[in-house]
């Protein structure tokens, strides 16, 4: 990465780190209005630092950044717009998914059953409490374990450098981990204090997403070359 990449970078971390802690200091101060501004502003740094995507696999991936961030400001303008949220944050796991299946489209049936498994046994915990959003709720569960199964699938295919794979692997778990918790709080039962923890796991999600599509070192290498080199 030359020196001009390097100081880009540094900004962008230095405003996303920022505008995260300002964020979950306006969770403590309870500010709408701050939340609203800040809560943007980490998903735009990654975006900036991802830009501009130039294979099919980091533009998938930074179309599902974008849909994560319109997820972000849906879900955080008020909650009667908690459905389109929800559906902005689908068709974000749908286009994680799209991205790792142009590494691999191999089945890796084995590596779904954890997934399955992890599906049913949420949507069984958390229907008592879902009422009319049973049905929503349910397909967004399907979805993310779709996605996450399709990164495990990834791990050990030709055409991406192992430690990207890793990286989307782990930001698929962080990002069930982040669903999960908000799910409970949602649905089960008030968590207090849990939004901090909801945000930190999905900010390091979306991190780990947006390094996989970065290639090594931050360079804009073709990953065919990459895993060819390894």
């Amino acid at each position: 990465m030359n020196s001009e990449g390097a100081g880009r970078t540094r900004i962008l971390v230095g405003v996303g780190a920022a505008s995260a802690v300002a964020f979950l200091l306006a969770v403590g101060l309870d500010s709408h209005g701050l939340r609203l501004a800040t809560k943007p502003l980490p998903m735009l740094c990654l975006l900036l630092w991802l830009w501009p995507p130039r294979e099919r696999y980091a533009r998938w991936v930074f179309a599902g950044l974008v849909l994560s961030l319109l997820g972000d400001v849906l879900l955080e303008v008020g909650p009667g717009l908690f459905l389109p949220g929800l559906g902005a944050f689908l068709l974000a796991h749908v286009s994680y998914a799209a991205a790792y299946l142009t590494v691999t489209r191999s089945p890796s049936l084995t590596r779904a059953l954890p997934f399955v498994l992890l599906g049913v046994g949420a949507s069984l915990f958390l229907w008592p409490g879902l009422g009319r959003m049973a049905l929503p709720v349910t397909a967004y569960i399907a979805v993310i374990c779709m996605m996450a199964w399709r990164s495990a699938a990834m791990v050990g295919a030709e055409g991406l450098a192992r430690r990207e794979q890793w990286a989307a692997f782990a930001g698929a778990l962080l990002f069930a981990a982040s669903d999960g918790l908000l799910s409970i709080k949602l649905f089960v039962r008030p968590m207090p204090g849990a939004s901090y923890a909801i945000m930190l796991l999905y900010w390091g999600a979306q991190l780990c997403l947006a390094r996989s599509a970065r290639g090594p070192s931050g360079q804009d290498e073709p990953r065919s070359l990459v895993a060819r080199s390894l």
